[in-house]
């Protein structure tokens, strides 16, 4: 691939600037004060921006991926839509992608997939192409916790810190697990089309708008069903090395309102 066809944006750099000032304010906050009435705000805002950005940074990430390998694969028209730029704009609605995921992701702690990149999937050159194409987008995820998760587990840091990190990393497992089920409209499901029958295909595609907010709705009010995932993410947290007792607390800071 031409190195020019790559160029990260000065918006990506400004998420990226945004997450790092959050780390650092979360590191100087005091994490006992979590227990007490006087919340340290350093803390709580320090975790909350940390949070925040580098969920908007991931989801660039996320997309990225997506648009990479479509380029390698044959479709170069990711060039001209400035999918490459890892401009976050370029892969969202501001409302449906950024904020909507957001409120969710302070209401419950599911985090919605949030941009999307449309993919000229004929250009591919294979049906592996295509397969490839889906999963960047979760294995993404996936990598991202995986690189917090050991930054939390082999550096030194504040707790604080720490905290934040590892929430940010839990909610990265969480949309992996959540974007590699096999449903249509999901990733999971984009990475098995390829090599499915016409006729399951276009049923799919018929239902490939609403199945995701199905799945949404029965993961909020089917508390099995919501168990089971959260079960599956923590495995796959605790596989990778995370502290579950830091992702509580970054969680708890992240939520200060409802506290």
């Amino acid at each position: 691939m031409q190195r020019s066809a790559v160029r990260p944006s000065p918006v990506f750099y400004g998420i990226l600037a945004l997450t790092v000032l959050g780390g650092a304010l979360a590191a100087f906050g005091d994490v006992y004060s979590l227990a007490t009435t006087h919340r340290d705000p350093r803390l709580v805002a320090g975790i909350f921006i940390l949070v925040a950005a580098g969920w908007a940074l991931s989801l660039t990430l996320h997309e990225f991926g997506h648009a990479f390998l479509a380029y390698k694969g044959g479709d170069h028209s990711v060039v001209q839509k400035g999918y490459l730029n890892m401009d976050v704009r370029h892969y969202t609605d501001p409302v449906l992608s950024l904020v909507l995921p957001l409120i969710f992701l302070a209401i419950g702690g599911i985090p919605l997939p949030g941009g999307a990149v449309w993919i000229n999937r004929w250009a591919l050159r294979s049906r592996s192409s295509a397969t490839w194409v889906s999963l960047a987008g979760p294995l993404s995820n996936l990598a991202f916790g995986l690189v917090l998760t050991l930054s939390v587990a082999n550096i030194t840091m504040p707790e604080g810190l720490a905290a934040g990190l590892s929430y940010l990393a839990f909610l990265q497992i969480l949309a992996f697990v959540l974007n590699i089920l096999p449903v249509p409209g999901l990733d999971g499901f984009g990475a098995i089309e390829p090599y499915l029958s016409p006729q399951i295909r276009e049923t799919a595609a018929k239902i490939r708008p609403w199945a995701p907010l199905a799945l949404f709705a029965l993961l909020f009010a089917l508390d099995p069903l919501q168990s089971a995932f959260a079960e599956a993410s923590r495995w796959v947290f605790d596989s990778l090395g995370g502290s579950e007792r830091a992702a509580y607390i970054g969680s708890y800071a992240f939520r200060f309102w409802q506290h």
